[in-house]
């Protein structure tokens, strides 16, 4: 029973905190479309600076020396990282929170299609059966649809951002294997790396966009009518998102400690749901049948990959503490990312 209630507290916590993150982020966004890339910024920053103090109490945060040649070794991954980071911020930006799933939900067939090529392996019939079912509800989802107005329909461009966020995931599951090795198989030493690289990345970014001018403009002046801008939720935004952000690494860390890969995915899949239910009701998003069903299958096809993967790989044991997982097996490796992703608009 002592089992049960801590896989039932990781996941409820794993769940609220990444909703939390998803629609902060999309109100945010929402609020300052003109600050996405210095929003990330700060968040990543936030993360950092968090990971830090962590340290100074726990050894299981551990923080790197920082070094040329390590940062030279993961630029790789940092690179993929902040990229990813960036098309999915402007991917939600610019589609309703509803339809975000849909839109990044060729996440499973490109990874399996890049794991692929990068080892020279051919994945199973049954997982590229799986990827198949996937493929098909993501363009049922994106197909065109006459019945619904003209707000709630996704920008080509806001599509193209999700699929860069996509393949950027995709990426990952691959160079983190190349990489853990850099940083001795430390996960949150991987995680400092990848964020201060992040951090540094969106902030020469930001000043190249003009966006931290603009920001010190729409905090310095008021508009034509006198009104200075309202920058309460942009701030406290990055409170919240910086804070939650920091939470949804460490409830990452536990959900792979005390969960079984299938009971990760369906808790996953349980939270998809409660995204769109929420983003209809906090946003007024449209779902109609054809974006439920697409929504459906996608669910489905990755399900049934979590299923086929948990029995090709063999019973594993949640309770050890350790991820045993093949690294080989990457595209596992790439949902948990994606689950992570999805909350920094970011996961």
């Amino acid at each position: 029973m002592a089992v049960s209630r801590q896989v039932v507290a990781v996941v409820s916590f794993y769940m609220v905190a990444a909703l939390v993150m998803i629609f902060v982020n999309k109100m945010v966004l929402n609020a300052t479309p003109n600050l996405t890339v210095l929003f990330m910024f700060f968040q990543s920053f936030a993360t950092v600076v968090l990971l830090t103090i962590t340290s100074r109490f726990t050894p299981w945060v551990e923080i790197p020396v920082i070094e040329y040649q390590t940062a030279r070794k993961l630029a790789p991954l940092i690179l993929v990282d902040t990229a990813g980071f960036i098309f999915n911020a402007f991917c939600l930006r610019d589609i309703e929170a509803a339809f975000y799933q849909i839109a990044r939900g060729l996440v499973l067939p490109l990874t399996i299609l890049v794991v692929a090529i990068s080892s020279r392996s051919r994945p199973s019939l049954p997982v590229v059966g799986c990827a198949a079912i996937v493929t098909s509800g993501f363009f049922l989802g994106v197909s065109f649809s006459g019945d619904i107005p003209a707000r709630a329909v996704p920008t080509p461009l806001g599509l193209f951002y999700g699929l860069l966020s996509s393949f950027s995931i995709a990426l990952h599951a691959v160079l983190v294997k190349s990489s853990l090795p850099h940083v001795n198989g430390s996960s949150t030493i991987l995680s400092f790396w990848s964020n201060l690289g992040s951090a540094v990345l969106l902030a020469c970014l930001a000043v190249f966009k003009g966006e931290v001018h603009e920001f010190v403009i729409m905090v310095s002046s008021t508009d034509a009518a006198g009104v200075q801008w309202d920058w309460a939720t942009f701030v406290y935004g990055n409170i919240i998102t910086g804070i939650f952000g920091f939470l949804i690494s460490i409830a990452g860390i536990l959900s792979v400690k005390v969960t079984s890969p299938v009971t990760h995915m369906f808790s996953s899949a349980a939270r998809s749901v409660l995204q769109i239910v929420l983003g209809v009701k906090i946003f007024g998003d449209i779902v109609t049948t054809q974006r439920a069903a697409s929504a459906f299958v996608i669910l489905i096809g990755t399900l049934l990959y979590t299923y086929v993967k948990s029995r090709e790989s063999g019973p594993s044991n949640p309770s050890s503490g350790t991820n045993t997982a093949p690294l080989k097996d990457l595209e596992s490796q790439s949902i948990e990312k994606q689950e992570q992703a999805d909350e920094k608009p970011s996961a």
